[in-house]
C-alpha cells in the first residue's frame, strides 16, 4: 500500500492484513483487518502517528522511504499492533524523538526496549507546532488500554482516534463506503473491546465532541469522512438502556436441550421479544458479542456433562462476564441425567454482570408437558422484567 493524502500534507499509511484471521489468539477475523499509520508534513516538522503490526515493518519502513527527516513519532496505545514497529522506524531515524502519555512511556521500555532518552511524554490538551500544523494531545484513557492518547489537528479537523471507532475490516479504500458493512465491524470490535468500559467511553465521547470535526482516523479499519455516523452509533451503544431482546447462548448433545431452547425461542417471539439464538458448537464468539451489546436478557441453555455445564456454556459464559455488557436478567434452562450442579457453576461465573436470576427451567431426561410449562412462565417473567427496565 502506498501513502495516500487524506487531506492537505496528511497521509494515511500502514498495513491492510487481507488474511488474517485471528487477533490476539482469540478474536475472530472474519473481515481482515487493517493497521493504520498517518504521516502530518508541517512547514518545519515531520509527525508519524503511530506504527503497525511488527509482522508488516518491511513494508512500512517503504512506505517511508520518502521521508527524509522524521521529527517526531507518536505512540497513542503501547499495544504492539499499533508500536510494534516504532524500534524499527526509531532505527531508520536516528533523530526523532517519541512522544507519548506517561503511563505509555514505561509500556513502550517494558515491551519494546526503547531507550528512555527517546521518549517525551506529553501533558493532556498540550499542542505541537509543526509549522502551518497543529496537533493537539488529548488523554482518552481505556479505550481500551490506561495509557491511550488521542491527537487532534485543528488546522484540518480530523481526530487520529487510535483504537477508539476502530474496525476490524481490510478494504483497499482511504474512506468508509459502506456504511452498513463498516457498522457491524465497529460494532464487533466494540463489543469484544471497548464494551467493558462503557462508563469512560462515555466521557471520551464529550472530549471528541468539543472539537469540529471533519474526518476521524482510527487505527484499525478506514477513515470516517461522515464522523457523526460512528459517534451515533457509539452512543446507542454505550447507553445505559437495553433493547427488548434475548440472547440464547446453548449447547446440545442428545438434543433435551434444543427442544427447550426452541420451545423458549417461540415463546419469547410470541410475546414480541427479539430473541437471538446461538448454537455455542458452532457459533462465532464475535457475533455473541455482538448480540450482547444491546441485549437486555440472556438465558444459557446447557445439558450437564458430568455434574457441571457444558464446557462451551461455561466458555462463553466467562466471555459475557469479562465483556460486562448492560444485560438486565438472567437464566439458565437445560437437561441432565441423574443430577446436576450446572446452574451453581454459571451463576458464580457471572460476578461482573449486574443482572437479576430468573428461576432456571431444568429438564431430568427428554422435556415434556410440565417443562413447557415452566418455559412459558420464564417467558412472561423474562417479558415482565424486560417492561420493569424500560426496554419495551
Amino acid at each position: 500500500m502506498r501513502p495516500r493524502e487524506i487531506c492537505k500534507d496528511i497521509y494515511f499509511l500502514g498495513a491492510v492484513d487481507w488474511e488474517r484471521r485471528l487477533f490476539d489468539a482469540l478474536i475472530p477475523l472474519p473481515d481482515g483487518t487493517s493497521y493504520n499509520a498517518y504521516l502530518v508534513k508541517g512547514q518545519s516538522k515531520t509527525v508519524l502517528i503511530d506504527s503497525v503490526d511488527p509482522s508488516k515493518s518491511a513494508m512500512f519502513l517503504e512506505q517511508l522511504s520518502d521521508v527524509v527527516v522524521l521529527d517526531y513519532v507518536i505512540v497513542q496505545h503501547a499495544e504492539q499492533d499499533h508500536s510494534g514497529s516504532v524500534p524499527a522506524v526509531l532505527a531508520q531515524y536516528p533523530q526523532a524523538i517519541v512522544l507519548c502519555s506517561p503511563k505509555c512511556k514505561p509500556m513502550l521500555e517494558e515491551h519494546l526496549e526503547i531507550n528512555p532518552d527517546r521518549i517525551r511524554c506529553v501533558t493532556d490538551g498540550e499542542l505541537l507546532d509543526l509549522g502551518g500544523k497543529t496537533l493537539e494531545f488529548h488523554y482518552t484513557p481505556w479505550v481500551h488500554w490506561p495509557e491511550t492518547m488521542s491527537t487532534y489537528c485543528p488546522e484540518e479537523k480530523i481526530w487520529f482516534t487510535c483504537d477508539f471507532f476502530g474496525a476490524h475490516v481490510a478494504a483497499s479504500g482511504v474512506f468508509v463506503e459502506d456504511e452498513g458493512q463498516i457498522y457491524e465491524a465497529a460494532k464487533r470490535y466494540y463489543a469484544e473491546i471497548m464494551m467493558p468500559f462503557r462508563a469512560i467511553i462515555k466521557k471520551n465521547i464529550v472530549k471528541i465532541e468539543s472539537k469540529e470535526i471533519r474526518f476521524i482516523a482510527p487505527s484499525h479499519g478506514q477513515v470516517y469522512s461522515r464522523p457523526q455516523f460512528i459517534i451515533d452509533a457509539y452512543k446507542d451503544w454505550i447507553s445505559d438502556t437495553p433493547k427488548n431482546e434475548t440472547v440464547i447462548a446453548f449447547i446440545s448433545m442428545h438434543d433435551s436441550t434444543r427442544i427447550m431452547v426452541d420451545y423458549l425461542v417461540d415463546a419469547l417471539t410470541m410475546r414480541d421479544v427479539k430473541v437471538v439464538k446461538f448454537d455455542l458448537s458452532v457459533t462465532d464468539l464475535g457475533k455473541l458479542a455482538i448480540a450482547l451489546v444491546d441485549a437486555a436478557s440472556i438465558v444459557l441453555g446447557t445439558p450437564t456433562v458430568h455434574i457441571g455445564p457444558h464446557p462451551n456454556v461455561m466458555h462463553a459464559t466467562i466471555l459475557a462476564n469479562e465483556l460486562r455488557p448492560k444485560l438486565r436478567v438472567a437464566s439458565i434452562i437445560g437437561s441432565y441425567g441423574w443430577a446436576t450442579k450446572a446452574v451453581e457453576h454459571l451463576s458464580q461465573a457471572i460476578p461482573n454482570l449486574n443482572v437479576e436470576l430468573i428461576p432456571p427451567v431444568l429438564c431430568k431426561g427428554k422435556p415434556k408437558g410440565p417443562v413447557f410449562e415452566a418455559l412459558d412462565v420464564l417467558a412472561d417473567q423474562i417479558v415482565a422484567k424486560h417492561k420493569e427496565y424500560g426496554c419495551c
